[in-house]
């Protein structure tokens, strides 16, 4: 059996790879590993929410209740994790970033944003990948409510950066002017992190 399963992933892998949808030095999973920094945190949605802070007219505080109100959509999307494994066909439930985005004004000078999620976790990201159409605030993965392990209740999920960049737990952001280093960024990592170019490491 797991001769077969092994089988079944390495000719799907090379289905991906002539497809051009397996990025270099990444290999196919039909699993979602569990990596992140920290431990899981334990969530009371009584008094959870999520804040837009930074260059905006005005910030905006949600209870989770009102987030849940917000429109939701679904994306189909492929995930490359910067430890080298790439898991494709995800469906994810939730709100568009480009729906977030409308609960406030900008001001003229904001590029970037830092993404917030539980225990200070941050990771920076430009404002216009942000506003692509596949980024999303994910409930739901496949169906599935998000487990603990996976960001529940909310994970931003940047499809095309790698996978560190989709902040779980996420709990906000803030738009600044220039781009600031999140976490994993000031411990070594890419400050963009293109899986296609595979910048994995700031000196890549």
């Amino acid at each position: 059996m797991i001769f077969g399963e092994s089988s079944e992933r390495k000719k799907l892998e090379q289905q991906r790879r002539s497809e051009g949808r397996l990025p270099p030095g990444q290999s196919l999973t039909l699993k979602w590993p569990v990596l992140h920094e920290g431990n899981v945190p334990r969530v009371d949605l009584r008094t959870w929410d999520f804040r837009i802070e930074g260059l905006v007219e005005k910030p905006v505080r949600l209870t989770w209740e009102e987030f849940n109100r917000l429109p939701q959509s679904e994306i189909q999307c492929d995930m490359h994790c910067v430890t080298r494994w790439s898991r494709f066909d995800n469906r994810f439930e939730g709100v568009l970033f480009t729906d977030v985005i409308k609960l406030v004004t900008l001001k003229p000078e904001a590029h970037f944003a830092i993404i917030r999620g539980e225990h200070g976790y941050t990771a920076n990201l430009p404002l216009a990948d942000l506003m692509k159409p596949t980024t999303i605030f994910a409930f739901k993965h496949d169906g599935e409510e998000l487990s603990a392990e996976h960001g529940y209740p909310l994970r931003l999920i940047v499809p095309h950066l790698y996978l560190w960049k989709s902040v779980k737990w996420v709990r906000g952001f803030e738009l600044t002017a220039q781009d600031e280093l999140g976490f994993w960024e000031q411990n070594g990592y890419h400050i963009y992190g293109d899986p296609w170019k595979e910048q994995r490491f700031e000196t890549d």
